[in-house]
């Protein structure tokens, strides 16, 4: 796999050399081409002469780093460099550079001009401005390649690589090229369709929308309102969130209180509002070890679970004393609340209330529970 990565890249050296070399025309593309098959890249066109030679401007679905490349294989196209910074490496991309740097409409007014010249090779847009795979579906359009000229052409683009996926989001140009040269090959198709003018007072909106439905049902996929900056934002959540790690079951019985994942790596958010609720735990439980607390609330997300969990013993701990010579009460069981020793002077409820009967409504049951649990509330307190 390593010999043939270093003889691809050798092989791609020199069919960059040959495309820098010679003048663009049919002869330079047709040895690009045949050097690119040597490559493990193979373009395959479908209707060739649906091909408007009178049309400046065609629009293509955005697969891979390298789609301009791709077509310009089969025609004489310039796509212009939107992001990235000018120079050898833009021109050696095969990018054409304008010489703008402010917004879209100076972009417009000078593909405008460039367009204006018949001599100029046409343009080649991708107004999805992100790639993707090409498999589920198309982002949504931007509106100034379709103020640049009234009449556009479609060509539908679909990559397919064994083994490794073809885009991965996110991944740089340089990793796209290095797959490129390790797999065994990637095939290029190419459909080109026909022309599409711009109605009679029909907004730029409008017609890429229109010209993005067309394509997606060429593709057989789905015509989405998600735009470059939803995939950019949806990438820069899935860098900034930590992976979810699950904190082993411990000895205890959880089979009563709800689960919820804990993360063992959490981020400061969740460490500060753990810590605030162990802390409203522990003035209402203060014997209770405060490492006890958080690592059952990291289970239950609960405030009231955690107390009911502690009070009913199903996490056994190590009563601690707040102050030295304090009564300390005895290890939590299956029922602590009946086993504390608490020396007071003012009368305190049982621990656990013994209901008359089992109620045969499921309202008296819960409000039952309701009262059970208050009376323990209202004992761990005093």
């Amino acid at each position: 796999g390593l010999c043939l990565l270093v003889l691809r890249v050798f092989i791609g050296v020199h069919v960059f050399l040959v495309s820098c070399a010679l003048p663009d025309s049919v002869l330079r593309r047709f040895i690009v081409r045949v050097m690119c098959s040597v490559l493990g890249l193979f373009v395959r066109q479908s209707d060739p002469r649906l091909r408007d030679a009178s049309v400046r401007v065609y629009i293509a679905n955005h697969v891979t780093q390298f789609d301009h490349n791709v077509i310009n294989l089969l025609t004489s196209c310039n796509t212009p460099a939107l992001n990235g910074a000018p120079g050898f490496l833009c021109w050696s991309r095969g990018f054409m550079e304008l010489g703008v740097t402010g917004n879209r409409a100076d972009l417009v007014d000078s593909l405008k001009v460039y367009s204006s010249h018949r001599a100029n090779p046409p343009l080649l847009l991708f107004p999805e401005e992100a790639a993707t795979n090409g498999r589920a579906g198309l982002l949504r359009f931007s509106s100034w390649p379709f103020s640049i000229l009234d009449v556009v052409q479609p060509v539908a683009l679909q990559v397919q690589r064994p083994l490794i996926t073809v885009s991965v989001a996110d991944s740089s140009w340089i990793t796209e090229l290095l797959w490129t040269f390790f797999v065994p090959f990637t095939v290029y198709q190419v459909r080109w369709m026909p022309s599409v003018p711009r109605r009679a007072e029909e907004l730029s909106e409008d017609f890429a929308l229109r010209v993005q439905e067309l394509l997606a049902m060429e593709l057989g996929v789905v015509s989405t309102r998600l735009t470059a900056a939803d995939k950019a934002e949806h990438m820069k959540r899935l860098r900034h969130t930590s992976p979810l790690s699950f904190t082993p079951a411990s000895n205890q019985t959880l089979a009563a209180r709800p689960r919820v994942p804990s993360n063992l790596a959490a981020v400061a958010p969740e460490e500060v509002r753990i810590t605030a609720m162990a802390q409203r735990v522990k003035e209402v439980l203060p014997h209770v070890p405060l490492e006890v607390i958080r690592i059952d609330l990291a289970q239950t997300n609960c405030v009231d679970t955690t107390i009911a969990n502690l009070l009913e013993g199903r996490v056994p701990f190590n009563p601690e004393s707040e102050e030295p010579g304090t009564d300390l009460p005895a290890p939590s069981t299956s029922q602590p609340a009946a086993a504390f020793d608490v020396q007071s002077s003012v009368a305190v409820p049982p621990s656990k209330p013994a209901t008359k009967q089992f109620a045969k409504s499921p309202v008296e049951r819960h409000l039952s529970l309701q009262e059970r649990k208050r009376a323990l509330y209202d004992y761990a307190r005093r």
